[in-house]
């Protein structure tokens, strides 16, 4: 039997409470409670779990991160930075 292409495999689905979402921020960032505000209500909605992180207490973020802020990471890798599409999350946690 002929093996597919990985390319053309779909990614093994994982349930929402599998998922991990991670905001990147910056105290006093308005585009920061903005993003939080959007993370809260799609990972609320889904059952989702998040966290957040201060680039302020962290020197790897911060050089990493420091001209993306807010930086949106779904399970580590990143996935939007500056605004968060609430629909366009939504869609990365279900798919």
């Amino acid at each position: 039997m002929a093996r597919m292409s990985p390319i053309f495999r779909r990614k093994q689905g994982r349930a929402p409470e599998d998922r991990l979402v991670t905001l990147i921020r910056k105290p006093g960032c308005h585009l920061c409670d903005d993003a939080q505000s959007v993370i809260e209500k799609v990972c609320g909605d889904l059952g989702v779990p998040w966290e957040h992180k201060d680039i302020d207490h962290d020197p790897q973020l911060h050089d990493q991160y420091w001209e993306q802020i807010p930086v949106v990471l779904v399970d580590g890798e990143q996935h939007t930075f500056w605004r968060v599409d609430e629909n366009r999350l939504r869609k990365a946690l279900t798919d």
